[in-house]
C-alpha cells in the first residue's frame, strides 16, 4: 500500500489522529493482517506532515503491536483478533483518576493499560485452568515451573547463575521481606537502609524490632565510609536502580560493599525491582552476579515491568540460608496464586514476557523522553531533574523557597496530583523540595498537559 488517507484537522496533534485512525482500520479488519503500510516518508508526503509526526504514530502502533517492522522492508499490519475487553480497558481519553477534579495524575507504581498483553495472558490462563495443580495452594516454595523459568531469566538478564530450588516465591516484596527478618533475627539485631529510601522495607524491619541504621546516599549510591562505621552487619539496598534518587552503584562501590559483607560476616539485601527499564544503555549485572561466596540475597517483582495486582515477587537464597529458611517455614503455606504463577510461567515460557518487556521499554522510553523535554522547556534551570535515564518516574527539584506541601497542594488546584519524597528520608530533609512524578500510565498528551498545569500552579 502506498496510499493511505486520513482526514486531519485542528483540534488534536496530528500524530494521535494518525495513529488512532490506522489503529481503528485494523481492529474494523479494513486493514488486514500482513499489508504493507507507506513508509514513514511516504506517509508523511500524502498527509503534508513531518516525517516525525509520522514516526511517532508508527512507534505507538508498534510498542502496542498493531503493526510490525521488518527490517529493509517497511511496516506491516499484525494479525489482530478483538478479544471484548472494552470493560476493562480504558480509552486513552480516559485513563485518569476517581477524582473528576484531577485532571492528571502523576503516580508511580502504575503501567501502561493499553499496551498491557491482556490478549496473551488471558490465553495463558486458559490453559493453566485445564490443570489440576491449579485447584490446589501449590508448592510453598513456588511453581516449579514458574521457579525454573525465573531461573533462565535471572541468568540471561541480569547475570545471576542460580537454580530453581534457591528460589523463593512470595506474593510481594515486602512479604518476602518480612520472611527474611524473622529468618535472619536470631543473628541480627540492625540493619543498615539507604537514606532516602525505600520506607515500605524500612516499616517490614521495624515491626521485627530491627534498629535501623540510616545511610546516606551520595551521587555513587550508598555512602561506604558511614555503613563501615555502622554497628549493622546486615543492608537493605537499590543498587541497579536507587529507589527513589535513581543512582546506580559504581563497580568499585559494588565491590567494596561485598567485601564488607564477607568481612562482617553479613549479607547484602539486593532489592533489584525495575532492573529491566534503562534507557541509555544495557542493564548492568546484578550484585548478586559479582558475588565470589554467598553474601547476598537478591529480591525482585513483577509488580513493575507486568501488573501490580499480579501480586508476585521471588527472592534468591544463598546455600545455608535456604537450607535454615525450609526449615523455619515448612509449615508456613504459599502466599502467592498458584493460578498467576503457573500462568506467570507459561508466559515466560512462550516467549510473551521477553516481547513484552521488549515493547514496554521501547514505550516507557518515549514518555521518559516526552516528560523531560516537557519539563526543561517549562522551567528551565529552575528545575533539576533527577534520575531521567532509567525506571518509571522521575524526580524533580524545585530551586525555589516553596515547601514540598505547598507546590503539592498548588498542583492539585490546578487538577495535578503530584507525590512527596519526604517520607523516603529516615531523617528530616534539609534541601530543596523535591518530588516524584510518575508517567506509566499517562499518555503523551497527558504528559504535556500536566507539565502545563504546573507552570501555571508554580509560576
Amino acid at each position: 500500500m502506498k496510499e493511505l488517507l486520513i482526514h486531519l484537522h485542528e483540534n488534536s496533534p496530528k500524530y494521535k489522529q494518525i495513529y488512532h485512525s490506522i489503529r481503528t482500520l485494523i481492529e474494523n479488519g479494513k486493514l488486514k493482517a500482513n499489508t504493507k503500510l507507506p513508509s514513514i516518508r511516504q506517509l508523511a508526503d500524502i498527509l503534508h506532515v513531518s516525517r516525525n509526526t509520522t514516526l511517532i504514530a508508527y512507534e505507538q502502533l508498534l510498542a502496542e503491536g498493531y503493526i510490525r517492522s521488518e527490517h529493509k522492508r517497511g511496516y506491516f499490519v499484525t494479525t489482530f483478533e478483538p478479544i471484548g475487553v472494552s470493560t476493562t480497558i480504558q480509552s486513552e481519553e480516559n485513563i485518569f483518576t476517581a477524582d473528576p477534579n484531577i485532571k492528571v495524575d502523576f503516580r508511580a507504581g502504575t503501567v501502561d493499560q493499553q499496551a498491557f498483553p491482556i490478549k496473551a495472558w488471558r490465553k495463558c490462563v486458559n490453559e493453566v485452568l485445564k490443570e489440576d495443580t491449579v485447584y490446589t495452594y501449590g508448592d510453598k516454595q513456588g511453581d516449579s515451573l514458574l521457579r525454573e523459568k525465573i531461573a533462565h531469566y535471572l541468568l540471561q538478564s541480569r547475570g545471576i547463575a542460580t537454580s530453581q530450588d534457591s528460589i523463593i516465591i512470595g506474593s510481594s516484596t515486602q512479604q518476602l521481606l518480612m520472611h527474611l527478618a524473622i529468618l535472619l533475627q536470631q543473628e541480627y539485631a540492625s540493619i543498615a537502609v539507604e537514606n532516602p529510601g525505600y520506607d515500605g522495607a524500612r516499616t517490614v524491619f521495624q515491626l521485627n524490632r530491627y534498629q535501623i541504621n540510616p545511610i546516606d546516599v551520595t551521587a555513587k549510591g550508598l555512602c561506604m565510609n558511614q555503613l563501615k562505621k555502622s554497628d549493622s552487619k546486615l543492608v537493605y539496598i537499590t543498587p541497579s536502580h536507587q529507589f527513589p534518587t535513581g543512582v546506580t552503584l559504581p563497580i568499585t562501590e559494588r565491590l567494596q560493599l561485598l567485601k564488607w559483607a564477607h568481612d562482617q560476616n553479613g549479607y547484602i539485601i539486593e532489592d533489584d525491582y525495575d532492573s529491566e527499564f534503562r534507557y541509555q544503555q544495557q542493564p548492568i549485572p546484578a550484585l548478586m552476579s559479582l558475588q565470589q561466596e554467598a553474601r547476598v540475597i537478591y529480591i525482585s517483582t513483577f509488580s513493575k515491568a507486568f501488573l501490580p495486582s499480579i501480586r508476585l515477587s521471588y527472592m534468591v537464597l544463598p546455600t545455608e540460608l535456604l537450607y535454615r529458611y525450609k526449615q523455619q517455614f515448612s509449615g508456613v503455606e504459599q502466599t502467592a496464586s498458584s493460578i498467576h504463577q503457573r500462568t506467570m510461567a507459561y508466559f515466560m515460557e512462550r516467549d510473551y514476557w521477553d516481547s513484552h518487556i521488549r515493547k514496554m521499554r521501547a514505550t516507557y522510553k518515549r514518555k521518559m523522553q516526552t516528560l523531560v523535554t516537557a519539563l526543561q522547556g517549562a522551567f528551565g534551570e529552575s528545575i533539576q531533574i533527577i534520575g531521567p535515564y532509567s525506571g518509571l518516574y522521575i524526580l524533580i527539584q524545585l530551586k525555589y523557597s516553596i515547601s514540598e506541601e505547598t507546590l503539592i497542594k498548588r498542583a492539585l488546584d490546578h487538577g495535578v496530583k503530584v507525590y512527596p519524597t519526604a517520607h523516603y528520608f529516615v531523617k528530616e530533609q534539609t534541601h530543596e523540595a523535591m518530588l516524584q512524578l510518575g508517567f506509566s500510565n499517562l499518555s503523551t498528551d497527558q504528559i504535556l498537559l500536566g507539565v502545563q498545569l504546573l507552570k501555571k500552579s508554580w509560576s
